[in-house]
């Protein structure tokens, strides 16, 4: 039996809340050039999320070279772009939890060494959000992933994966393996998911690094703490960083929380390869996937 389909009620929202992320990571991407600080591209795209009338689902990913996934410049963070950096540029945005979460890659400086590595996320992104099906199987999706990939002769990374999306939850219990034979699920209509292969020239395997400076709530800390209460009200359990805090007792309080905090290791490829990624936030629909996270005017 077909599980009943499960649109969300605000469904206009979530389209709304992608295309603000869509805009978002073309910024980004237009900011990564040689010479830019890192830090201030990320506060640029989270300044515009703001500008739209949305909040950041998580802190701007810009994650270089091997890095996989998962860095954010902290506020003390100085390091330039340098031309021949492998960008990621990862970008989520909600309004009032209806989240969107979408990426793509930029060579710094316009070059080419890389673009083998850029060409195979763009096409495993294609042809993963083709291969969705109402009912359909995930793993149809993540052979269709790995086959784009390794027709340019490199390697999916195994350990990441797309996933479901549900109110307030970026990763939503539902993952969408980037290699076949590793999942049994299968599509529902009307859920919302993100379908984001990686690349890379090394290994395909990721092994954690240092922090990233991103972290989040695990739970309601309840309200015997105010301040705490307060942030856990901002941020409910989506990711966040500490450049967030807006005040010593802000950041005073993420410290006394630090056992309440989930914190993120930067993803490192495990041989040092370098890795791409591409993601869309995508709705399962009646026929197939609609893509949610393109840029306005597209």
């Amino acid at each position: 039996m077909t599980p009943a389909a499960r649109y969300p009620p605000d469904l206009d929202r979530w389209r709304e809340a992608a295309t603000i992320a869509a805009d978002a990571r073309e910024l980004g991407l237009r900011l990564a050039v040689p010479g830019a600080r890192r830090r201030d591209v990320a506060e640029a795209v989270e300044s515009y999320i703001r500008g739209r009338g949305a909040q950041p689902a998580f802190p701007a990913n810009l994650s270089r070279n091997a890095e996989a996934a998962h860095y954010t410049p902290d506020a003390a963070d100085a390091a330039l772009l340098d031309a021949g950096d492998l960008l990621k540029v990862d970008v989520g945005a909600h309004l009032d939890g209806a989240v969107a979460d979408t990426a793509d890659t930029v060579e710094v400086g316009g070059g080419r060494r890389y673009a083998h590595l850029v060409s195979a996320v763009h096409e495993a992104l294609a042809a993963g959000v083709a291969a969705v099906r109402p009912g359909g199987r995930v793993d149809d999706v993540s052979g269709a992933i790995a086959r784009a990939i390794r027709a340019r002769g490199l390697t999916p990374v195994v350990d990441l994966t797309g996933h479901s999306i549900d109110r307030y939850v970026l990763h939503a219990g539902k993952s969408i393996p980037n290699v076949p034979g590793m999942s049994d699920a299968t599509f529902v209509e009307g859920e919302i998911i993100a379908i984001e292969p990686f690349a890379t020239n090394g290994v395909g395997h990721i092994g954690n690094g240092p922090f990233g400076h991103i972290q989040r709530f695990r739970r309601d800390p309840g309200t015997d703490d105010p301040v705490l209460a307060a942030l856990f009200g901002r941020f409910h359990t989506l990711p966040f960083t500490a450049r967030w805090a807006n005040s010593p007792e802000e950041r005073a309080a993420l410290e006394r929380a630090r056992r309440n905090l989930q914190s993120y290791p930067v993803f490192l490829e495990r041989a040092g390869g370098w890795v791409a990624q591409a993601e869309h936030t995508v709705l399962v629909g009646p026929s197939g996937a609609e893509i949610l996270s393109t840029p306005s005017g597209r």
